[in-house]
């Protein structure tokens, strides 16, 4: 069985889904029903006997971009854990760069970010090499970008204040720094912080990084490790955007792409590329009525 549940431009879906059953049909995908969430007006779901997830999602990407999407092989349930990623994810911004545009370097910064979120860099020698760059920035600059620059994406609180309500485990974990990670999960209401640490001695940074590196690696490992804990019947979520991401995402029963690059994107059950990060509420069956918001 698949599931896909599907939130695009009403205007047009009629016609649109139209033309993506037949889609789905011609590669040899038969959809058994397609209807409007009663619980949830604005989302549409598809099952279909059999077929093939990435084969699914393709079409239905083809057929109505921009959309939010979410695709399982079993009934979409309200999830036991949710891990998410920080920057660009559960942050507008990409924590690295904002501070090293207090030392005026954050063209180059961002320049190496990018690459490593596209996944065309190797991400923990990227990390390395963009923390050396700052080596010798005051301490104080990271509390001061924490004020002026670091903001919430949009739903991002209403996300994880549901999901809470709900029962659910929330964990950030990120492979950026403590010094953001930490504000940004007690503002935002995460239960667990995993990250990186920056070298900080005299008032200064000292441009390395002390104890191990939080890589794509340990963000999987932090995703099984919290599903061992709840058991073999839990449900899981993971939300991130760049390539580091992707082995996380798709150790979760629901890998979610947010606004992502191409890589973790083609990699995950689903994303948001329209609405905000609510969107996942209403995917996973939650009514507005039952959104927590503050």
């Amino acid at each position: 069985m698949l599931i896909a549940r599907l939130i695009a431009d009403p205007a047009a879906l009629e016609t649109r889904l139209d033309a993506a059953v037949d889609a789905l049909a011609a590669a040899d995908m038969r959809v058994a029903v397609a209807r409007m969430l009663d619980f949830c007006g604005d989302v549409m779901e598809i099952a279909l006997p059999e077929g093939d997830p990435a084969a699914l999602r393709r079409i239905l990407d083809e057929h109505f971009t921009p959309s939010d999407l979410l695709v399982s092989q079993a009934e979409i349930q309200v999830p036991h854990l949710f891990v998410s990623d920080m920057d660009s994810t559960m942050i507008g911004q990409e924590c690295i760069d904002e501070l090293a545009d207090f030392a005026g370097l954050k063209d180059r910064v961002s320049d190496i970010t990018e690459r490593a979120m596209r996944g065309e860099l190797d991400f923990v020698s990227a990390l390395n090499e963009r923390v050396g760059l700052l080596g010798g920035l005051g301490e104080d600059a990271i509390q001061q970008c924490l004020d002026e620059r670091i903001t919430p994406v949009s739903g991002a609180r209403t996300l994880v204040s549901t999901l809470k309500a709900k029962g659910c485990r929330t964990v950030l974990v990120t492979g950026g720094f403590h010094h953001f990670a930490d504000p940004v999960a007690q503002m935002l209401g995460f239960e667990r912080v995993v990250g990186n640490r920056l070298g900080v001695a005299g008032g200064n940074l000292t441009g390395g990084l002390e104890g191990a590196i939080v890589d794509s690696r340990v963000k999987e490992e932090v995703l099984r490790g919290e599903m061992g804990i709840l058991g073999d019947v839990a449900i899981s979520l993971a939300t991130g955007d760049g390539a580091n991401d992707i082995p996380m995402l798709q150790a979760a029963t629901y890998g979610m792409a947010y606004r992502a690059k191409p890589k973790a994107r083609a990699a995950s059950d689903g994303w948001i590329d329209r609405g905000d990060l609510t969107a996942i509420l209403s995917l996973l069956g939650i009514p507005q009525s039952e959104w927590v918001t503050g």
